[in-house]
């Protein structure tokens, strides 16, 4: 019989290797969740194939005629109920695009059957809401014809980095309904049509892959940005100098400096086109100046309100769409309309720096905006309207001689992302509104000349600045996040959707000290160092200029300039004049109409402003310039910061959420890694305790 003599483990030997296992396991489950974190990114979708080429692929998403822009004239009395059911109608498309996702993500619908149960219902329902328009617009006048043609919306597949098709005669895109807009869309008469052919949208990932049915569409909020959003700056050519002004050109330009936004004011209204609405914007807005700005502010609220500009004389409302880094940040705006529900994620940036310069007209003298002036530049809805009334300016500082329309700019090293809006400056003489908001303003012609019966005013050039990195395309934006501003959820975060919206609240004494300064050739402003120098005004170059008018641009998809503005941003109210995001006098942090996200990027400061004042609703007036002789508020002291607000219903969803991302939302992720770190240490600790013990 053989003897065993193979040794039994002792104790020591036993504890050792049950120490060795612990750290091994443990370390293990720690690398595979670090890596697996570091690799989830927000770029699904924009992946490479085999042969390493970026692939942009996306979803689909509705196109339909937009009705407020074919509206040339609007009665006072139809104006409240024309609103709301132009509201309504954004709206509507905003569900069906929701269930058009859905749809996509359960394993997709083919053409006819999303026709049935989704495009048919939202026709029948448009029908209903135009019938209204009609039938208020016929109450207080003539019923207009040819609105019920623009029920029928087009469900528009996705694409795989082709061009969509070149537009047909009556400029909608061929086989894809990615119409103009119709009549009335551009500037009656104010040379802001387009000049050549409007291009289709290229590929930029806005379909299903392939078959279609699974969406992979970039972003957090899984409706875009992807990658072929994106352009090198560097690539750009630049732009030819604009011409040189004439003798009698005002040359004069005047800054106002009222801050970044650091305080954090937004909000998903929009009180120039949905008055009385909330969330009639559908994506939320930065807001600088005027601190009473949302759906339910009335002319009174505005005159009334605080500012955050140093000059306390300009109470005027500066807003845009937020940008943000498609991160995996969580903002308070997560749960709520506007936000995260309607595909708007990501961390809001704040800029790094806004320049609101007026500046003057190349042929001859200004003259005063009217008080209560609003102007809207770009189209939200750009990517389905076309390039029309775009006017979109993306750059890179250092590069700003080269702009992009359609496209995000990937800024080299040591350069940062700016947009840049430049507003209408030729005026009707009568009206601060029009029915589409934009044939009561103009641009000028190439010559700076203005329309027939449009007089200049002062040009709003807002630049602002924004310190984000050019994100990693090659995966899709997983080491460095994607970027992009909010939009309405079926535009898919298009650069060409950017847009601006202002409101002009400036005292009438500092509105003629503005107008003297620019026709006298000075620089003036907030800014300035008594009149003596001034923050410059951006370069013009020949389709950036004042005398440049969107759809004009040469764009090698969208054609045309294209810039949106519509933002009310505030930040608050200071008694002397804030570097651009010092913070200020403090109060309670705002937190107006549906949501303040926290900012979280590294430019955020503690800029606040008073606690938010509830408003009744309120429709919005006729539009017509008031009557100057009325005295200019007091400008002696800095007015006390107030605001209206308005705070929606619980049941609309729209209250603060609870503050997650950062370090709260990493370690949700991470709890694996955790455990994993207890086990090895407790490995660690059993090895120290195992080598004391006798073998």
């Amino acid at each position: 019989m053989v003897r065993n003599r193979r040794r039994r483990p002792t104790g020591a030997r036993r504890a050792t290797l049950a120490a060795v296992a612990l750290m091994l396991g443990g370390a293990g489950l720690v690398g595979a969740n670090v890596y697996a974190s570091a690799t989830e990114g927000w770029g699904d979708g924009s992946g490479a194939d085999a042969s390493g080429r970026v692939l942009s692929s996306g979803m689909a998403t509705i196109d339909c005629p937009d009705v407020g822009g074919r509206l040339t004239a609007v009665p006072d009395a139809a104006r409240p109920e024309v609103d709301r059911e132009l509201a309504a109608l954004d709206q509507q498309i905003a569900a069906a695009y929701q269930q058009v996702r859905q749809a996509g993500r359960g394993g997709g619908e083919d053409a006819g059957s999303a026709g049935e149960t989704i495009m048919k219902p939202l026709e029948e329902k448009r029908s209903e809401s135009i019938g209204r328009i009609a039938d208020a617009l016929g109450r207080a006048g003539e019923r207009p014809r040819g609105l019920d043609d623009l029920a029928a919306c087009t469900l528009r597949p996705g694409d795989s980095g082709q061009a969509t098709g070149t537009p047909d005669g009556d400029g909608r895109q061929d086989g894809t309904g990615q119409g103009q807009g119709g009549a009335g869309a551009d500037q009656g008469g104010s040379a802001q049509g387009q000049s050549g052919s409007a291009q289709g949208q290229s590929g930029s990932g806005q379909g299903q892959s392939g078959s279609g049915q699974a969406q992979n569409g970039a972003g957090q909020g899984g409706n875009g940005p992807v990658v072929s959003d994106y352009a090198d700056i560097t690539a750009v050519p630049p732009e030819a100098p604009a011409p040189p002004p004439q003798v009698d050109a005002s040359r004069g330009t005047f800054t106002s400096d009222c801050g970044v936004n650091a305080g954090g004011l937004f909000n998903s209204d929009n009180v120039i086109v949905a008055p009385g609405v909330s969330n009639g914007a559908h994506h939320f807005h930065d807001y600088i100046g005027n601190q009473g700005n949302n759906a339910f502010a009335s002319d009174e609220d505005l005159a009334k309100a605080g500012t955050s500009c140093a000059d306390q004389g300009d109470k005027s409302s500066y807003y845009w769409p937020v940008l943000r880094l498609q991160n995996g940040t969580r903002e308070r705006d997560a749960g709520a309309p506007g936000g995260g529900t309607e595909g708007n994620a990501g961390q809001i940036v704040t800029p790094e720096q806004v320049t609101l310069t007026f500046v003057g007209n190349p042929r001859g003298k200004v003259t005063a905006m009217p008080r209560l002036l609003r102007i809207i530049t770009g189209d939200a809805k750009a990517f389905v309207n076309g390039p029309g009334n775009a006017n979109a300016s993306w750059s890179c500082t250092g590069y700003e001689n080269r702009q992009l329309k359609d496209k995000y700019p990937l800024c080299p090293p040591g350069s940062d992302v700016v947009r840049t809006f430049r507003f209408q400056s030729c005026w009707d003489g009568r009206n601060i509104d029009s029915a589409n908001h934009r044939t009561h303003v103009a641009f000028t012609a190439a010559d700076g000349s203005c329309p027939a019966g449009f007089e200049p005013i002062p040009q709003l050039v807002q630049r602002i600045v924004y310190d984000v990195d050019a994100p990693s395309l090659a995966d899709g934006g997983r080491t460095v996040p994607l970027f992009a501003v909010d939009s309405f959820p079926e535009q898919l975060h298009k650069p060409v959707t950017d847009h601006g919206d202002f409101i002009n609240v400036f005292g009438e004494n500092l509105m003629r000290e503005m107008v003297d300064c620019i026709n006298s050739g000075r620089a003036c402003g907030s800014s300035a160092d008594d009149g003596s120098a001034a923050t410059p005004a951006p370069t013009p170059t020949a389709t950036s200029s004042a005398t440049a008018a969107p759809g004009n641009g040469s764009s090698e998809e969208n054609g045309g300039s294209e810039q949106n503005g519509g933002s009310e941003e505030s930040g608050g109210s200071a008694t002397s004049p804030p570097a651009p995001s010092a913070s200020r006098s403090g109060a309670a942090p705002r937190h107006d109409a549906t949501t303040s996200p926290a900012r979280t990027t590294k430019h955020d400061t503690d800029d606040k402003a008073a606690p938010a004042l509830s408003a009744e609703p309120r429709s919005t007036p006729a539009r017509s310039a008031p009557d100057p002789s009325p005295a200019a508020p007091s400008q002696a002291a800095p007015a006390p910061v107030t605001a209206a607000a308005y705070a929606p219903p619980t049941a609309a969803g729209t209250e603060p959420q609870a503050s997650r991302g950062g370090l709260a939302e990493t370690g949700a992720h991470l709890w694996p890694a955790a455990i994993g770190t207890l086990l090895a240490l407790s490995g660690l600790f059993m090895l120290l305790r195992a080598r004391r013990m006798r073998y």
